[in-house]
């Protein structure tokens, strides 16, 4: 084997490997995303609707109230009444394939706007494709007070068996049960568009570094070929322009991914969460109070504003607002704050200059490199106290994490494979940029300093604009 041929394989050899370690790394990352938003977006999805239902057998209660509790001196016999009310049911409905329908509690089917063929009849005994006892599951489900139940219907615009979300509560003084549903294909059809688009990114992801990895590959072969040294430095920078890529291709699937939890279903959270506030006033000025039904509408509405809750946490955490609209210093402020108290922890922060005119570059690597300063810190430090300070001058910015936890031999942790992640990752953030790196660590001690040279960030990062 000559030596060119030696040359050639040791350049590339290791590219193709690291290659295939950032692909599998961004698929893996991309994909976990992918599932996170899918869980995120059904749970909101499926619990929005839950809401819904309640919402729309809320309103039918609140229909027949004038004939299930009518005023003393009401003329109307109980049997008049209670047909009066199946009136007002028959004619309240919501979309194609929304309506409510009633039963007795032994199965006898009063109501049903879709299906009026099941009118009269003793579905006690109805079971559906699997063997369910339908009817009895949505019983067993009122005579406990109320609640949802997951079963297979008949859709009427399609005529075909699909899943269903019901809601049902009693009447008990009349012996019947009344309640609404949802099918459960639209939502399957919202999620699976979703998964789509995530699917595309993904694919779309990859090519892009498979043609970024080819064209490198064919840099290298000519460098090989050639052995010109002055080649294999611009192969190494392409190298670093790669992962450099790849890390904000991250942050950008981050960043939309919050931006998309942020403005589409926190918006729509916050919507149901304002109509259900609206419902419960109406409740409360009501003369006719329902406690029960107030108590389920305010459960319903604490459970949403924890819904709510966490999906502007999972929005932050995948991409603080603040960090583009305010800056860097502002940002981290802001995670000095939230991080003050956890586990005991007092988190301050400090800042010289402003890092509002920061590149973005910059202002994500530090902060990231912040977030898992005070992740490490959290976990292993046993500290009781940890500062943050930036210092933002002409020719440099420097962000320093003090903590005065246990430390620990940082030599050891660096060489060893199995531990030291979260470092190196800090360490090859700050290449990307030309900075550096310091830590020094000793009991009750632990100093992280990460600088990044204005000057030298510039040129790289002018290099990466002229990329894109």
């Amino acid at each position: 084997m000559n030596l060119k041929v030696k040359i050639f394989l040791l350049a590339i050899v290791p590219f193709a490997l690291a290659i295939g370690g950032i692909t599998y790394g961004v698929r893996q990352q991309a994909q976990s995303l992918a599932q996170v938003q899918h869980a995120t977006t059904q749970a909101a999805y499926v619990s929005s609707k839950e809401i819904e239902l309640r919402h729309y057998v809320e309103i039918a209660k609140s229909t027949i109230a004038p004939f299930y509790g009518p005023p003393p001196g009401d003329p109307r016999s109980d049997e008049e009444r209670r047909r009066l009310a199946l009136d007002a049911l028959q004619r309240l409905d919501f979309g194609q394939d929304g309506y409510f329908f009633v039963y007795t509690m032994h199965g006898l089917s009063l109501m049903h706007p879709r299906q009026p063929d099941l009118v009269g009849r003793d579905l006690w005994l109805m079971r559906d494709p699997n063997g369910a006892l339908t009817i009895q599951e949505l019983v067993r489900q009122a005579s406990q007070g109320g609640g949802y139940v997951r079963y297979l219907w008949r859709r009427p615009s399609t005529g075909l068996l699909a899943p269903k979300l019901g809601y049902v509560v009693p009447l008990e003084r009349w012996g019947w049960m009344i309640g609404t549903g949802i099918y459960l294909e639209d939502v399957e059809t919202t999620l699976a568009r979703i998964d789509d688009r995530a699917a595309s990114n993904i694919a779309r992801t990859l090519t892009w570094i498979g043609v970024i990895a080819l064209a490198a590959l064919a840099v290298i072969a000519i460098c090989a070929a050639v052995l010109n040294i002055s080649e294999h430095r611009s192969a190494d920078a392409k190298l670093r322009r790669l992962a450099r890529q790849v890390v904000e291709s991250q942050e950008q699937e981050r960043a939309r991914l919050s931006r998309e939890l942020h403005d589409g279903i926190s918006q729509m959270l916050v919507s149901v969460k304002l109509l259900l506030e609206s419902a419960l006033a109406r409740f409360e000025r009501s003369a006719a109070r329902e406690p029960t039904a107030e108590a389920a509408l305010s459960t319903g509405l604490g459970r949403l504003a924890g819904t709510l809750r966490e999906v502007r946490r999972i929005s932050h955490a995948l991409r603080p607002a603040m960090l583009d609209d305010l800056g860097l210093a502002a940002a981290l402020e802001q995670l000095a704050r939230e991080s003050n108290g956890q586990d005991g922890i007092e988190v301050l922060f400090d800042s010289t200059g402003t890092g509002e005119s920061l590149p973005d570059t910059i202002n994500t690597v530090l902060f990231r490199i912040a977030q898992e300063a005070l992740n490490n810190i959290t976990r292993h430090a046993k500290a009781s106290r940890a500062q943050l300070t930036l210092a933002v001058a002409r020719h440099a910015v420097t962000l320093d994490i003090t903590d005065n936890g246990v430390g620990f031999d940082v030599p050891a942790v660096l060489s060893d494979p199995m531990r030291g992640l979260g470092l190196r990752n800090m360490r090859e953030r700050l290449d990307t940029l030309g900075g550096a790196l310091r830590i020094d660590s000793q009991l009750g001690r632990t100093v992280i300093v990460a600088s990044v040279p204005l000057p030298l960030a510039a040129p790289n990062l002018q290099g990466h604009a002229d990329e894109r």
